[in-house]
């Protein structure tokens, strides 16, 4: 299956959440408030006490993350990347009020920050295959280090999950694999952070 392919499914499914759910963690596709927060808490770490410090959501829904970082007292530019024209469009309604934001579906358009960041852009694979899935999240995770010029950071599901709680339509992740690969291809400073309470895992990257 094409990357095209995969990045027009994925399209669909979260237009849907969002119709259904509005701009709530719902329509994210997030279980609710609490976890959503509790990653943004993680990646937060990239960051962490540079409040003047660019930075790149990619895959930003409905823009909780610029809501999160402004309540936190970060003031430097924020620029949210989507696939769908129509959620990013939910993305400036939801964050009108806030100032250095904005929001775009088209990939041209992004220029590198400070730092970039992914939340749950791996996740949800729906029918596409395990080999198909995993060369795209390579594609995208090596889309995502050129776009964070002094690091970057993303979430996944982790292989450790209970095997009788998986899902065929999610991806789940090694996380000692993912390490791995960060290490040897992108930094000597790379953090696994897996002691959160979430079946996931998030890893942080910085130059």
């Amino acid at each position: 299956m094409s990357h095209a392919t995969i990045r027009e499914q994925a399209r669909s499914y979260y237009e849907a959440k969002l119709r259904t759910h509005g701009p709530t963690p719902a329509g994210a596709d997030w279980n609710s408030q609490a976890s959503q927060t509790l990653r943004f808490r993680c990646l937060e770490r990239l960051w962490e006490a540079e409040a003047d410090a660019s930075l790149l959501d990619y895959g930003c829904g409905y823009g909780a993350l610029a809501a999160y970082v402004r309540g936190r007292g970060h003031r430097g530019p924020y620029a949210g990347f989507d696939l769908s024209d129509s959620i990013a469009a939910a993305a400036r309604r939801h964050t009108a009020g806030l100032a250095a934001c904005q929001f775009t579906a088209c990939r041209d358009e992004l220029v590198a920050a400070d730092y970039a960041v992914a939340s749950g852009v791996f996740n949800v694979k729906q029918d596409v295959s395990e080999d198909a899935w995993q060369a795209y999240v390579w594609d995208t995770m090596a889309d995502l280090a050129t776009l964070g010029t002094r690091g970057f950071a993303f979430n996944a599901l982790t292989s450790y999950s209970d095997p009788d709680k998986r899902r065929p339509d999610l991806f789940y992740a090694d996380p000692l694999v993912f390490f791995d690969r960060c290490k040897r291809t992108h930094s000597h400073f790379v953090t696994l952070v897996h002691d959160y309470p979430l079946h996931e895992f998030t890893i942080i990257v910085r130059r």
